[in-house]
């Protein structure tokens, strides 16, 4: 099917941190003009679900502000500029987070998380032979840990606990792949 849509025009709205925030002007088949929001992540993120010696999976438990609650997800974040390789960014962020790092980092999988209106990527990697160190987290980050089975999280899935793109993504893959 051909692409009958296109872009006449996209106006800056605001300037955040990590995400900027568009107004596409777009012109139907029909030819009329209708604006689209469009979000644009910078930097691209990386993710990574650490595996313990005895397979279970290390959780971060973290509050976040859309949802005005706690979430338990896989250890993820911004990559610090275009140009860094996410497997990079996924070791400095399992260690940021949960305080172990590993040697052993296998790529998963690649995700855009929201197509519809933003660009966001996440590349998700598999880290195993985790050896514990510090925490590293930023000023105003607060996150608890928890290693749970595989099959927990899964459940947890199901039942609609975790909810989170990534997380749930990068488990199932994991699962798919590995179980």
């Amino acid at each position: 099917m051909e692409n009958k849509i296109r872009r006449i025009d996209r106006k800056l709205e605001y300037q955040g941190v990590i995400v900027d925030f568009y107004t596409d002007y777009m012109q139907m088949p029909d030819g009329k003009v209708v604006k689209w929001d469009f979000i644009s992540h910078r930097k691209g993120a990386a993710a990574v679900v650490p595996v313990m010696d005895d397979g279970k999976i290390l959780m971060v438990r973290q509050y976040r502000n859309a949802l005005d609650r706690m979430t338990i997800e896989i250890p993820a974040g911004a990559r610090d500029h275009t140009a860094e390789d996410t497997r990079v960014c996924a070791a400095r962020e399992l260690e940021e987070e949960t305080g172990y790092h590993s040697e052993n980092l296998e790529f998963l999988i690649s995700l855009r998380p929201t197509v519809a209106y933003d660009n966001e990527f996440i590349d998700v990697y598999v880290a195993k032979d985790l050896k514990p160190g510090t925490q590293h987290l930023d000023k105003y980050e607060f996150v608890e840990l928890e290693a749970v089975p595989l099959e927990t999280l899964c459940g947890r899935i199901y039942a609609g606990e975790i909810q989170d793109g990534k997380t749930v993504a990068a488990i199932m893959a994991y699962k798919n792949k590995y179980a």
